[in-house]
Order: structure tokens, then sequence, then C-alpha cells
């Protein structure tokens, strides 16, 4: 009796053993799921709502209307170092975009502040950050345009001063 009582534990064990494994496996594809999800509708998002004027097919910078996304990403990356504040820099600014809130002078000079736009915050932040997470596509013209106006990035220095490095 006492074999076989050890035996259907030892059993039982393995088999929640089993379970707990497939379990946790399958919570990391549930995750990991998820997070493509949301790629996929930052990526959506950024081509519906921003690409129309920070747009990749313009063949030179003198066509540009806005900073190609690329350009915006490497800005705040130069500003803020953590994914939490470089979201919420993109979404403040997005959602109220005003020259002195600026982190790109140069380009509000060149264009003046973005029109105010009527985006969901959620939305926002799905974008800003896709933009974080993952390579952005470059107009043709970029990488010259900025190895000869910024070179190593610290000619990008078209911040306000009045900012902080978080």
């Amino acid at each position: 009796m006492k074999t076989l009582l050890m035996k259907t534990v030892v059993l039982l064990l393995i088999f929640s053993s089993c379970n707990k494994q497939n379990e946790t496996k399958l919570k990391k594809d549930l995750a990991s799921s998820s997070e493509i999800n949301k790629d996929a509708e930052g990526l959506k998002l950024m081509k519906q709502n921003c690409y129309v004027c920070h747009s990749v097919t313009t063949k030179s910078h003198d066509e540009i209307i806005a900073p190609p996304m690329i350009a915006v990403k490497k800005r705040y990356l130069m500003q803020y170092n953590s994914k939490e504040n470089f979201v919420n820099a993109i979404v403040a600014y997005s959602s109220d975009p005003k020259a002195e809130n600026a982190l790109m002078i140069g380009a509000i000079n060149k264009f003046n502040p973005m029109p105010k736009q009527n985006f969901k915050v959620n939305d926002l932040k799905k974008i800003a950050s896709y933009i974080y997470d993952n390579q952005i596509e470059a107009p043709k013209w970029f990488q010259n345009h900025f190895q000869q106006n910024h070179g190593n990035g610290q000619g990008m220095g078209m911040g306000n001063g009045n900012k902080k490095a978080n």
C-alpha cells in the first residue's frame, strides 16, 4: 500500500511539474504575442498618423515638411535614456505641440511647431513605444544629411537647454 501511495505521489509531482513548465511557457508565449501585437499596432498608427508629415519617401531634405521619424527618435534618445521618459516626452509634445516645449529647435525654426492634432494618448503611447523599441525606416537621403549636419550626433544640440536628461 505504501509503495502504491509513493508511486502515486511521485507521478502527481511529475505531472504537476510538467504542467507548471507548460504554464510558464504559455505565459511567455502570450506575453511575446502581446508585444508583437503592440508593435504591429504602433507601426500601423505611426504610418497612418505620422508619415503624412514625417515621410520616409521624400527624395531630399529640401522636400520635407517635418523631420523624418528617425530624426525625432535620434534627438529624443539623446535627451531621454529610458523608455518611460522617452515615451512620456513624445506623448507630451505631440499632445500639446508648442515651440517653447520643443526639443528639436532646428525643426521648429525650419517648419514651425507641428499642428495640434486630435490624437488619443493611448495611441501616442503605442507609437512612441514602437519608435523606441524598433528600428525606424529612414529616407534614402537621411544618413548623408545626418552625417554632414550632425556628425556623431553632438551637432544635434537643438534642445532648448532647459530640459534635463532623464
